[in-house]
């Protein structure tokens, strides 16, 4: 059977305001699949009023079946995502591993990074695969339905990929890791022919997936209120100081540390009442 995937709110941006205005649910992907897929997510929400969902998204790559809209190939997305919300709509998504979809397809996936792209532009036979997905009346069935087209495409094993998902791993989990060359270090690998990789199967450079990955944590620790000390957080999370983890996080994700751990303090005394 699958494992049940996460339910972390990381990489979700106002996760409690966002609960208010979506539901979201997650399945697990099946033996095999598992290996490129990590979740398939399900997005639905019946809203009056606009509503502007903002996301910092994974290193993965994404397809969304969208009712009304189609069916795409999302890229890396190297900025914050944003979708507003509005009306009646669903959308089902299967979450690739960072390197997943450019180990299935064989495809360069940085030539894609930031960009949106019809899903008939990466497969050939995407439409049936699409109609095959609409035409499902549950999400169990659709996740068959894309199982089983992926798993016509899946290719034998691929050491490189292997290597790249055990170091996406590490990098995800170990708030320890800050600097690339600590994960040269740990793999005993060329920062050159890491670079080559994660450029081939992830589309963004392995600093870059760090500084995500603990941006995902930073965001995750105050949103939920975990982290007193911005100072303390900043060096934790490997920046130099407060002010240059200050000035990333506001890039990147519209707030400083202080405006958006307020913003989530907020948002839970609404919960609480």
């Amino acid at each position: 059977m699958p494992s049940e995937p996460t339910h972390s709110e990381k990489g979700i941006l106002h996760p409690r305001e966002q609960a208010r205005h979506r539901n979201l649910s997650r399945l697990a992907a099946g033996p095999g699949i598992d290996r490129f897929v990590e979740w398939y997510w399900i997005v639905e929400w019946d809203l009056p009023e606009p509503y502007v969902a903002e996301v910092l998204p994974f290193p993965s790559v994404n397809l969304t079946f969208e009712e009304p809209g189609g069916a795409f190939v999302n890229g890396v997305c190297t900025t914050k995502f944003e979708r507003e919300l509005v009306g009646r709509g669903r959308c089902f998504g299967v979450k690739f591993w960072a390197g997943g979809f450019g180990a299935v397809t064989g495809l360069d996936v940085g030539s894609f990074r930031d960009q949106v792209l019809p899903l008939r532009e990466v497969f050939d036979d995407a439409d049936r695969l699409a109609d095959l997905v609409f035409a499902e009346d549950s999400d169990v069935r659709r996740r068959a339905v894309v199982e089983a087209f992926l798993s016509d495409h899946l290719v034998v094993e691929d050491p490189q990929y292997e290597l790249v998902r055990a170091v996406i791993a590490a990098m995800s989990v170990d708030r320890t890791l800050t600097r690339v060359d600590q994960v040269t270090e740990r793999f005993d690998l060329p920062i050159r022919k890491l670079q080559r990789l994660f450029r081939r199967y992830v589309g963004v450079g392995p600093k870059w997936v760090l500084r995500r990955y603990r941006l995902h944590d930073g965001a995750d620790l105050l949103a939920r209120g975990e982290s007193a000390e911005l100072a303390d957080l900043a060096i934790a999370l490997g920046y130099f100081d407060q002010a240059h983890f200050s000035h990333e996080f506001k890039e990147q994700i519209g707030l400083t540390p202080a405006d958006y751990a307020a913003r989530a303090q907020a948002e839970r005394q609404i919960t609480y009442r």
